[in-house]
């Protein structure tokens, strides 16, 4: 789902899983009369939102970032990084595999 009220950006070869959602406006909770905030969203190239994640308004998902599964992403994420968890923190860096390296099997590294 993505809620465009501001705009969102989503770089080249960038993955976004079912049931994510992309969430560009929230209100100002601090104006008793809530008014509309239309804060933009980028997701980065190569980056891969994982499915069932949040990505709130305003935050930047940076250049070949991975956002887990049913992650809250509530700040920026920076280029490479994979967050995890509600709010979502970093848990490891992101390596590309050379080709000629066998795939991960079932197991996390």
């Amino acid at each position: 789902m993505i809620y465009n009220l501001g705009p969102v950006t989503i770089g080249d070869r960038a993955a976004i899983s079912h049931r994510a959602h992309l969430c560009a406006g929230t209100h100002d909770y601090r104006d008793p009369t809530l008014p509309l905030l239309r804060l933009p969203i980028e997701i980065g190239s190569q980056a891969w939102v994982c499915a069932d994640a949040f990505i709130g308004p305003g935050c930047r998902v940076g250049e070949g970032a991975v956002v887990g599964a049913a992650a809250v992403v509530v700040s920026d994420v920076a280029p490479w990084q994979i967050v995890a968890g509600n709010p979502a923190r970093v848990i490891r860096t992101r390596v590309l595999r050379s080709p000629l390296e066998p795939p991960l099997n079932d197991e996390w590294h």
